[in-house]
Protein backbone atom coordinates (compact mmCIF):
# COMPACT_ATOMS: atom_id res chain seq x y z
CA UNK A 1 0.00 0.00 0.00
CA UNK A 2 1.09 3.54 -0.76
CA UNK A 3 -0.24 5.60 2.14
CA UNK A 4 -0.15 9.28 1.30
CA UNK A 5 -0.66 12.21 3.63
CA UNK A 6 -1.67 15.33 1.76
CA UNK A 7 -2.72 18.74 2.89
CA UNK A 8 -6.34 19.83 2.57
CA UNK A 9 -8.87 18.74 -0.07
CA UNK A 10 -8.67 21.28 -2.88
CA UNK A 11 -4.99 22.06 -2.26
CA UNK A 12 -3.59 22.91 -5.72
CA UNK A 13 -0.23 21.21 -4.97
CA UNK A 14 -1.93 18.04 -3.78
CA UNK A 15 -4.30 18.07 -6.74
CA UNK A 16 -1.48 18.39 -9.27
CA UNK A 17 0.40 15.53 -7.63
CA UNK A 18 -2.64 13.28 -7.30
CA UNK A 19 -3.65 13.88 -10.94
CA UNK A 20 -0.18 12.61 -11.97
CA UNK A 21 -0.70 9.45 -9.91
CA UNK A 22 -4.24 9.04 -11.28
CA UNK A 23 -2.91 9.15 -14.86
CA UNK A 24 -0.51 6.32 -13.96
CA UNK A 25 -2.94 4.44 -11.72
CA UNK A 26 -3.14 1.31 -13.91
CA UNK A 27 0.65 1.06 -14.01
CA UNK A 28 0.89 1.48 -10.23
CA UNK A 29 -1.93 -0.98 -9.62
CA UNK A 30 -0.22 -3.55 -11.91
CA UNK A 31 2.62 -3.62 -9.36
CA UNK A 32 0.12 -4.61 -6.68
CA UNK A 33 0.13 -1.19 -5.02
CA UNK A 34 -3.10 0.15 -3.58
CA UNK A 35 -3.34 3.88 -2.95
CA UNK A 36 -4.86 5.49 0.14
CA UNK A 37 -4.77 9.26 0.52
CA UNK A 38 -5.33 11.00 3.87
CA UNK A 39 -6.42 14.64 3.98
CA UNK A 40 -6.95 16.83 7.03
CA UNK A 41 -10.35 17.76 5.62
CA UNK A 42 -13.90 16.62 6.35
CA UNK A 43 -15.50 13.96 4.14
CA UNK A 44 -17.72 16.47 2.33
CA UNK A 45 -14.66 18.42 1.19
CA UNK A 46 -13.12 15.19 -0.14
CA UNK A 47 -16.24 14.46 -2.16
CA UNK A 48 -16.23 18.00 -3.56
CA UNK A 49 -12.53 18.32 -4.40
CA UNK A 50 -11.18 14.78 -4.84
CA UNK A 51 -14.15 12.47 -5.27
CA UNK A 52 -13.26 11.63 -8.87
CA UNK A 53 -9.84 10.19 -7.98
CA UNK A 54 -9.37 6.41 -8.27
CA UNK A 55 -7.93 6.09 -4.76
CA UNK A 56 -9.27 5.38 -1.31
CA UNK A 57 -9.72 8.78 0.35
CA UNK A 58 -9.57 9.22 4.12
CA UNK A 59 -10.97 12.26 5.91
CA UNK A 60 -8.95 13.06 9.04
CA UNK A 61 -9.97 16.58 10.11
CA UNK A 62 -8.76 15.95 13.67
CA UNK A 63 -5.36 14.85 12.28
CA UNK A 64 -5.29 11.65 14.33
CA UNK A 65 -3.51 9.69 11.61
CA UNK A 66 -1.12 12.59 10.99
CA UNK A 67 -0.08 12.49 14.64
CA UNK A 68 0.11 8.69 14.72
CA UNK A 69 2.43 8.63 11.70
CA UNK A 70 4.44 11.71 12.69
CA UNK A 71 3.34 13.90 9.78
CA UNK A 72 4.06 17.51 10.65
CA UNK A 73 2.78 20.99 9.99
CA UNK A 74 5.34 23.73 9.36
CA UNK A 75 5.66 27.18 7.86
CA UNK A 76 8.20 25.51 5.51
CA UNK A 77 5.27 24.04 3.60
CA UNK A 78 4.73 27.36 1.83
CA UNK A 79 7.63 29.59 2.82
CA UNK A 80 10.65 27.37 2.25
CA UNK A 81 12.85 28.70 -0.57
CA UNK A 82 12.56 25.23 -2.14
CA UNK A 83 8.77 25.66 -2.27
CA UNK A 84 8.75 28.93 -4.22
CA UNK A 85 9.10 27.52 -7.74
CA UNK A 86 6.62 24.67 -7.16
CA UNK A 87 4.25 27.13 -5.48
CA UNK A 88 4.10 29.31 -8.59
CA UNK A 89 3.48 26.23 -10.77
CA UNK A 90 0.70 24.88 -8.56
CA UNK A 91 -1.04 28.24 -8.28
CA UNK A 92 -1.14 28.40 -12.08
CA UNK A 93 -2.44 24.83 -12.22
CA UNK A 94 -5.07 25.59 -9.58
CA UNK A 95 -6.34 28.64 -11.45
CA UNK A 96 -6.52 26.67 -14.69
CA UNK A 97 -8.48 23.87 -12.99
CA UNK A 98 -11.00 26.35 -11.59
CA UNK A 99 -11.44 28.30 -14.84
CA UNK A 100 -10.99 25.64 -17.55
CA UNK A 101 -12.32 22.55 -15.81
CA UNK A 102 -14.84 24.38 -13.61
CA UNK A 103 -13.45 22.77 -10.48
CA UNK A 104 -14.44 24.24 -7.11
CA UNK A 105 -12.29 27.04 -5.73
CA UNK A 106 -9.97 25.76 -2.98
CA UNK A 107 -11.10 26.71 0.52
CA UNK A 108 -9.78 30.04 1.80
CA UNK A 109 -9.50 28.68 5.35
CA UNK A 110 -9.05 24.93 5.08
CA UNK A 111 -9.66 22.71 8.09
CA UNK A 112 -6.24 21.99 9.57
CA UNK A 113 -4.65 25.05 7.95
CA UNK A 114 -2.39 25.59 4.95
CA UNK A 115 0.94 24.56 6.46
CA UNK A 116 0.68 20.76 6.31
CA UNK A 117 3.64 18.82 4.98
CA UNK A 118 3.21 15.80 2.72
CA UNK A 119 4.31 12.29 3.57
CA UNK A 120 4.47 9.01 1.66
CA UNK A 121 4.77 5.52 3.12
CA UNK A 122 5.09 2.23 1.29
CA UNK A 123 3.65 -0.51 3.50
CA UNK A 124 3.75 -4.26 2.88
CA UNK A 125 0.92 -6.73 3.41
CA UNK A 126 2.02 -7.33 7.03
CA UNK A 127 1.84 -3.64 7.93
CA UNK A 128 5.62 -3.11 7.86
CA UNK A 129 6.76 0.25 6.51
CA UNK A 130 9.18 -0.57 3.70
CA UNK A 131 10.05 3.02 2.82
CA UNK A 132 8.92 6.52 3.76
CA UNK A 133 9.38 10.11 2.75
CA UNK A 134 8.43 13.02 4.99
CA UNK A 135 8.30 16.17 2.86
CA UNK A 136 10.12 19.38 3.68
CA UNK A 137 7.71 21.62 1.71
CA UNK A 138 4.35 21.42 -0.07
CA UNK A 139 5.70 19.74 -3.22
CA UNK A 140 8.22 17.36 -1.65
CA UNK A 141 6.75 13.91 -2.22
CA UNK A 142 7.33 10.81 -4.32
CA UNK A 143 6.49 11.21 -7.98
CA UNK A 144 4.82 8.33 -9.82
CA UNK A 145 8.25 7.40 -11.20
CA UNK A 146 9.74 7.43 -7.68
CA UNK A 147 6.94 5.22 -6.35
CA UNK A 148 7.21 2.72 -9.20
CA UNK A 149 11.00 2.48 -8.91
CA UNK A 150 10.84 2.13 -5.15
CA UNK A 151 8.10 -0.51 -5.23
CA UNK A 152 10.04 -2.46 -7.83
CA UNK A 153 13.22 -2.38 -5.74
CA UNK A 154 11.78 -3.18 -2.29
CA UNK A 155 9.11 -5.50 -3.57
CA UNK A 156 11.38 -7.27 -6.02
CA UNK A 157 9.21 -6.01 -8.86
CA UNK A 158 6.22 -7.90 -7.49
CA UNK A 159 3.53 -7.16 -4.97
CA UNK A 160 4.49 -4.51 -2.41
Amino acid sequence: MHLQFRRFAGCPACDLHLRELARRHAEIEALGIREAVVFHSPAEALRTHAGDLPFALVADPEKRLYHEFGVETSWRALLSPAALTPLARVIGHGLAMVVRDRRPVPPLRPVGGRFGLPADLLIDGNGQVLASKYGEHLDDQWSADDLIALASSVGGGGRA
